[in-house]
């Protein structure tokens, strides 16, 4: 079974469309969602599109710590065997 793949996040909230690519202060891959940050409507939103990004279902996209803020850890259990591939992708574009 595979192992758990953290990594670090940067969301903007309240974005004209959903979007996953960059890199954050070259230590987090960014994370745009048109939810607000409202009620957990952004988290939701980033573990969507998290999931649609790596491949995975949402349940398998875990927030470990940030909930309340846009700096986030995010876990993916169980991870793809390509994740570390896709994330340097995702950071590259």
């Amino acid at each position: 079974m595979a192992e758990a793949f953290r990594f670090a996040v940067r969301v903007k909230p309240g974005a004209k469309r959903a979007a996953v690519g960059g890199r954050w202060d070259d230590r987090a891959l960014v994370v745009a969602v048109a939810a607000p940050a409202v009620e957990g409507k952004a988290n939701d939103a980033v573990r969507r599109a998290l999931a649609a990004a790596f491949g995975v279902r949402r349940q398998d996209v875990h927030l470990v710590h940030g909930e309340r803020g846009r700096d986030k850890v995010v876990e993916l259990d169980p991870a793809p065997a390509d994740a570390r591939d896709v994330l340097d992708r995702l950071l590259a574009g």
